[in-house]
């Protein structure tokens, strides 16, 4: 995709969350995920050529808050992100982020972007493109356990890029069961809320997990999981915070996107540090073979890496020239003289007498 500066170097283009809901919506959701999940695909491919490195923390009790930066050499991103599950009980989001994308050759920002929504987007994007590498071809009923704010993305995902069709919903809170039901209606799924986490797994040939509590938990055990399954394992995502059984781990062929990271934050955090995993970028790139067998239990370990942020926010950049849902952001102090910085205040003083 071609980079392009700004024509006025002091401005940068500002896409809003308003600006990115009508992005989708213009696009088409399923669309937008699709052809995200294909710019994600594409700089799997050139995984080698990004600069690398597990996510900034900053953990507390209540949260954490997060920096991802990455860069290709040509371009340089980062995502700041925070994920606060007490927030929901405030009435606030949960996660919330923005983020940039530059130009390494001048440093200067060339986007400014919302991705409360563009995360969810992109997680979701990613989820399906590792299921349509790793899940079974025939896969077509999933069940989603935990159904917050990420659910329906994850469905859409599904559906658009691996073709699933039957829901099986459940979370502790029946309320959030009927939400996702409702917002998912009229989209061609055959929907049933379970009463349990069991009951949803049964016949699902795709389990998602997308809880959001910090905590240790164990939102699937061993047992609730039969040979040939495929489990997107989203909730697990910091440290002290997992969702699956150890047990399974140890029966699944994991993969996850970024070992250093994943084996702080994600489900594999539970074991030893020669724990043998695979790396998704391998799976796409065609280094390394996906599940070895329809009897295989897959697993995506997903935390979220830089990458996907750094070509969701290239996705949006592109779509830009042709939507033009974007409003210019006076960002940036550029001088006509740039060494003469403190001039700009001078006349600034200047044209307010006048």
């Amino acid at each position: 995709m071609k980079f392009q500066a700004p024509a006025n170097l002091n401005i940068v283009p500002f896409v809003s969350v308003d600006h990115m809901m009508k992005l989708v919506l213009t696009v088409g959701v399923e669309t937008f995920i699709r052809e995200l999940a294909g710019v994600i695909e594409e700089d799997f491919r050139r995984w080698e050529v990004f600069d690398k490195r597990p996510r900034i923390g900053c953990h507390s009790d209540e949260g954490v808050i997060e920096l991802m930066p990455t860069s290709d050499g040509r371009l340089y991103g980062f995502k700041y992100v925070n994920g606060h599950p007490k927030n929901m009980r405030e009435g606030r989001q949960t996660v919330t982020a923005f983020g940039v994308l530059a130009d390494v050759g001048n440093g200067y920002p060339a986007l400014l972007s919302e991705m409360t929504i563009l995360t969810a987007l992109r997680t979701a994007a990613t989820s399906a493109l590792a299921g349509k590498y790793l899940a079974r071809p025939d896969a077509r009923c999933m069940a989603i356990i935990g159904n917050g704010a990420q659910s329906e993305f994850q469905a859409l995902a599904f559906k658009a890029i691996c073709g699933v069709n039957r829901l099986r919903l459940y979370d502790i809170d029946p309320a959030a069961s009927r939400k996702c039901r409702a917002n998912l209606q009229g989209q061609g799924f055959d929907i049933i809320i379970a009463a349990s986490a069991e009951e949803a797994v049964e016949g699902a040939d795709i389990i998602t997990t997308v809880t959001a509590d910090k905590n240790l938990a164990t939102v699937l055990t061993d047992n609730m999981v039969g040979p040939g399954v495929h489990i997107n394992a989203v909730g697990g995502d910091c440290p002290g915070k997992t969702e699956l059984h150890r047990d399974i781990l140890t029966r699944s062929e994991v993969f996850v996107e970024y070992p250093p990271q994943t084996r702080i934050e994600g489900e594999i955090q539970q074991m030893p540090e020669d724990f043998p995993v695979q790396e998704l970028w391998q799976v796409i790139s065609g280094q390394r073979p996906g599940r070895s067998s329809e009897r295989a239990i897959t697993l995506f370990d997903s935390v979220g890496f830089a990458i996907e942020d750094f070509s969701a926010l290239r996705y949006v950049r592109d779509k830009l020239e042709q939507t033009g849902l974007f409003c210019e952001l006076d960002l940036l102090a550029d001088p006509d003289e740039p060494r003469d910085l403190y001039g700009m205040l001078l006349r600034c003083k200047a044209a307010q007498v006048l």
